[in-house]
């Protein structure tokens, strides 16, 4: 089966305020002066919650219902069996900061002063997780007799604010440990959360075989009951765009310790169809993904971090390049063999399940040739390299440059100057500096390497 399963969301950072130099001691530039954060503009809010957080440590129903406004009916209802869902998964380090308090419209009337609060929750999963999970909420606060309590966290889903889910909020959840994984999902499955740690546990050591980076070698599962909770746990109301995806990697790219928890979200429709090659390959592709994750950043090819992840997958099943890629061995039997290597826009989830398929597989086969023809380190190496930063300088913003125009020999400007003939570097120009420093040729002749190979293998 073609496995058009795996996409792992990169999130690009915001930009700064900058400060031109030479005014920065006269007056502040408008939009950069030090803003009051919330929880300091709203301390009785901030506490609020941070008794709420209190609580769930403490395993204090009552103290959690606290933070819930009594003419909640339904919310505080919800928030009892929220509570309750949480019995026996391993939660620690519980908080929540607020963020904002206009985060969305508001609309009717509360019968109280009331805040659109964008609240940002942190926990981890103790034993398994080395930095927190990051999720956001929209919450309606409402002022009672002095207090401020939470009324809903619905009221931002018109406005698209419909924050992040956990599985405990969408019902009651199994807990089942592995020898290197902890799998959460709907109580109704049992067989397939076994299923699942069972497989986590054999992608774990196969990935740390082919990976020699540091990573924590363990892995959390989430096995969600359908696709429209896939997708919540994801931050998104609309499931469309995960049918056929059999599973997803959470986590930010190209950050070390700070950086959020990784989750590898199942889609059980998806998951299901699969035999069990394709179970073991999309745990172990995804698997690759966490451990992967602190070297792949925003400038990391597709093509690279989907095909590294693949031939980790496939790595000793010694099977035939055309039984594994179907869709582009018929490509090129047809006449229509890929020009270029894959581009970002081909695994989009739009793209058509052809299309998605003879991306993963084109890229699969680029990393199996590195491979084969320079070596598993040198592979290894290429993909270190190829997320790593490259000239920052203060004038771009932190933007890598290069020349375009050539210097005398010996001879660099000493910064990019105005009209000094330096660009920005794309990313391609990074893969292209990566791909010669670690394989010894450019990105135009590795292409043209690939297409060869990919005639020879798939003919």
């Amino acid at each position: 089966m073609s496995h058009q399963w795996a996409r792992r969301p990169v999130r690009a950072g915001a930009a700064a305020c900058a400060v031109v130099t030479g005014l920065a001691l006269l007056a502040p530039l408008a939009g950069c002066a030090p803003r009051t954060s919330s929880s300091a503009r709203f301390p009785d809010v901030q506490r609020m919650l941070d008794d709420r957080a209190r609580a769930v440590q403490r395993r204090d129903e009552a103290g959690f219902l606290a933070a819930v406004d009594p003419r909640a009916a339904g919310y505080r209802a919800r928030q009892r069996a929220v509570f309750a869902h949480l019995s026996g998964i391993p939660v620690t380090d519980w908080r929540y900061d607020l963020d904002s308090t206009d985060a969305f419209p508001l609309t009717g009337h509360g019968g109280g002063e009331r805040l659109a609060a964008k609240v940002r929750l942190r926990y981890r999963l103790k034993g398994y997780d080395t930095a927190p999970v990051n999720a956001v909420q929209y919450l309606t606060l409402t002022e009672r007799d002095g207090r401020w309590l939470i009324s809903s966290d619905t009221d931002g889903a018109a406005a698209g604010k419909s924050g992040t889910r956990q599985l405990w909020d969408q019902g009651p959840v199994r807990v089942v440990h592995g020898r290197h994984s902890l799998v959460l999902g709907g109580a109704a499955h049992l067989d397939r959360l076994k299923d699942l740690a069972r497989r986590a546990d054999q992608a774990v050591p196969a990935v740390s075989a082919a990976w020699k980076g540091k990573w924590a070698r363990k892995v959390v599962v989430e096995a969600p009951d359908s696709v429209e909770q896939m997708a919540q746990l994801m931050g998104s109301d609309d499931p469309s765009g995960y049918r056929g995806i059999a599973a997803v990697t959470t986590g930010e790219a190209g950050v070390s310790t700070a950086a959020p928890a990784d989750r590898v979200i199942i889609n059980p429709a998806a998951y299901e169809e699969l035999n069990d090659l394709g179970r073991k390959v999309v745990l172990t592709h995804e698997t690759t993904h966490v451990a992967t994750r602190t070297v792949t950043t925003a400038v990391t090819p597709l093509w690279l971090s989907e095909g590294f992840a693949d031939w980790v997958a496939y790595r000793g099943t010694h099977r035939k390049a055309a039984t594994t890629a179907p869709e582009l061995t018929r490509a090129v039997h047809s006449g229509k063999l890929p020009a270029k290597l894959p581009t970002d826009a081909d695994f989009g989830f739009s793209a058509g399940a052809d299309r998605l398929a003879k991306a993963y597989e084109g890229s699969w086969l680029a990393c199996r040739m590195i491979a084969e023809r320079w070596g598993e380190a040198k592979l290894i190496a290429f993909y270190r390299a190829a997320g790593r930063s490259g000239l920052r300088t203060a004038a771009t913003g932190g933007a890598p440059m290069e020349a375009a125009t050539a210097a005398p020999s010996g001879v660099r400007p000493a910064s990019p100057a105005a009209g000094s003939g330096y660009r920005p570097l794309t990313r391609a120009d990074r893969t292209d500096r990566a791909m010669r420093a670690q394989l010894g040729v450019g990105l135009a002749e590795f292409t043209a390497q690939w297409r060869a190979y990919v005639r020879k293998e798939l003919r």
